[in-house]
């Protein structure tokens, strides 16, 4: 390939990446959106975080069997509790990481 392919193949990528995220923004940016769709896009973020974290907490990865029993899972619930007394994002990052290394070493 040469400099003039690779510099279509950028300018590709960049509006595949950016025109499903620029067309809806600017097609709904002067609309108003009914209550229910602003609570249900509300929920989006609490689903896929959800749906990211489930699997490696609950599962084992090489049989995939249901196990609470994990490290991951034991430390979670403290990392948990933390966030929601304190509602600190940088905090609870630090006290989850610092209960794993912990966990790490004693489980």
């Amino acid at each position: 390939m040469n400099f003039t392919d690779y510099l279509f193949l950028f300018i590709g990528m960049g509006l595949v990446t950016y025109l499903p995220r620029a067309l809806p923004l600017l097609y709904l940016a002067h609309k108003q959106l009914p209550q229910w769709l602003i609570d249900w896009l509300g929920l989006i973020p609490v689903a896929v975080l959800s749906a990211l974290l489930a699997p490696s907490l609950f599962t084992d990865a090489t049989d995939r069997s249901f196990g609470l029993g994990k490290p991951e899972f034991i430390v979670a619930i403290p990392t948990l509790i933390f966030a929601l007394k304190t509602r600190s994002l940088g905090g609870t990052v630090l006290v989850g990481m610092l209960l794993y290394w912990l966990g790490g070493m004693i489980l």
